[in-house]
């Protein structure tokens, strides 16, 4: 979808002020921050963006321990240290998604 509309609108000394600390709070030109409003989608805001990653990334180095645990398992190494580093990984998981959850909400 192009943008080919353009729009213009009057604000105050303070509207403008208020409008520019934000902008640069967030790292994003006018433009962008006027879409974001519009548009409210949680993934555009940036620090939501870097939680989300961070997240991902949580995820990821769990699963390559938890995939370590279950070929212990298969090949009939798994041992009751196994089982207690498997549960604390889930916890943390669990742990890392509703941090997640309740930051950004669950919409």
């Amino acid at each position: 979808m192009g943008m080919n509309l353009r729009k213009a609108y009057r604000l105050t000394e303070e509207q403008n002020e208020e409008l520019q600390a934000k902008v640069s709070e967030l790292g994003m030109t006018e433009s962008e921050f006027i879409r974001l409003l519009i548009t409210q989608r949680p993934k555009d805001y940036p620090e939501i963006r870097q939680m989300l990653n961070n997240l991902i990334n949580e995820v990821n180095h769990i699963g390559v321990n938890i995939n370590e645990i279950v070929h212990n398992n298969n090949s009939m190494l798994y041992s009751d240290s196994d089982k207690t580093r498997l549960l604390a990984y889930m916890n943390k998981l669990n742990e890392a998604v509703n941090k997640a959850v309740k930051s950004i909400g669950d919409n």
